[in-house]
């Protein structure tokens, strides 16, 4: 498989919306998607209090929104699921969300309430590793998000069940319904089919990643906030997640996920393979280590 490439940049408050624009740039991003389809944004709500680390940031979304209208990308669409525990519409009020939404015109859908979709019966045409025997009865998947492209809006952080989680598990929540939390036995087969089933059906992948405030310890709601700086994007979502592991100091082979989709070519996960482009982070190593809690271990991811 070819290089590819992830952007990475040391960012501060005071420009951190510009610095989001030129992420895109650098990227990559125009090129990853098709202009002429509508976007979805896949915001990132894994508590619905603002927890800093946990859930994306207000102004990851709002430079995402800037990037893709700056680089012509024409209709874009939110939407949001809901988890055993967390709130999505109270989460976006929470976490700032909808403000932003409201900036730019920008309407909410939920993949939890029929009038906005439908769960439709999908037969992948790739082989897929564990999805077939959690959902024996058929995969079902929300009839919207087909010939759309998707920017998973991911926060740099902890797992206690997948050791980081990015780009790769930003997917779960908006394709697989609330019966997910089935596939925990087998989350890194799963985080595998379910990149393979986006490659299918997305007109376009890209990811927009935030360390602003990254998120140390039993993620990914009970986080340790560490000031961090980095923003990330890339149109590899295989890729983006191994640098945002090296970045908290993990080997990125050594997870599961994203050593099992580096072997099926869904994306690069040796770091040797991945061209960085933006600031230099060839020294940076956070020590992030993922602990557990009671909490942690509480209902679905």
């Amino acid at each position: 498989m070819k290089k590819t490439k992830v952007a990475v940049i040391k960012t501060s408050p005071e420009r951190v919306l510009d610095d989001y624009r030129r992420l895109a740039k650098l990227a990559g991003m125009k090129e990853a998607m098709d202009g002429s389809a509508t976007t979805i944004l896949k915001d990132n709500i894994s508590w619905h209090l603002p927890m800093p680390g946990a859930n994306s940031t207000p102004w990851q979304l709002e430079g995402a929104v800037l990037a893709l209208k700056e680089e012509g990308f024409g209709e874009i669409v939110a939407v949001e699921n809901k988890t055993v525990v967390t709130r999505p519409k109270y989460g976006e009020k929470q976490n700032k969300y909808d403000i932003v939404y409201e900036k730019y015109g920008i309407p909410i859908l939920y993949n939890f309430e029929p009038e906005n979709m439908s769960w439709v019966e999908y037969t992948p045409k790739s082989k897929l590793r564990i999805l077939p025997k959690i959902y024996p009865e058929g995969l079902r998947l929300p009839d919207y998000f087909f010939g759309k492209n998707i920017v998973q809006l991911p926060t740099m952080k902890c797992h206690i069940y997948t050791t980081t989680t990015g780009a790769m598990k930003n997917a779960f929540g908006g394709l697989l319904n609330v019966k997910r939390h089935y596939t925990h036995s087998w989350i890194h087969e799963t985080l595998v089919d379910l990149l393979k089933i986006q490659k299918e059906i997305h007109s376009g992948l890209f990811a927009f990643m935030d360390g602003t405030t990254a998120g140390n310890g039993p993620g990914p709601r009970t986080v340790i906030p560490v000031k961090a700086d980095y923003i990330l994007a890339s149109e590899d979502q295989v890729a983006i997640d191994a640098v945002a592991a090296k970045l908290m100091g993990f080997n990125p082979m050594d997870l599961k996920y994203i050593r099992l989709a580096d072997e099926e070519e869904l994306g690069n996960g040796r770091p040797e393979n991945i061209e960085l482009v933006g600031d230099d982070i060839s020294g940076v190593n956070l020590k992030f280590h993922v602990g557990d809690n009671f909490a942690s271990r509480v209902g679905d991811l």
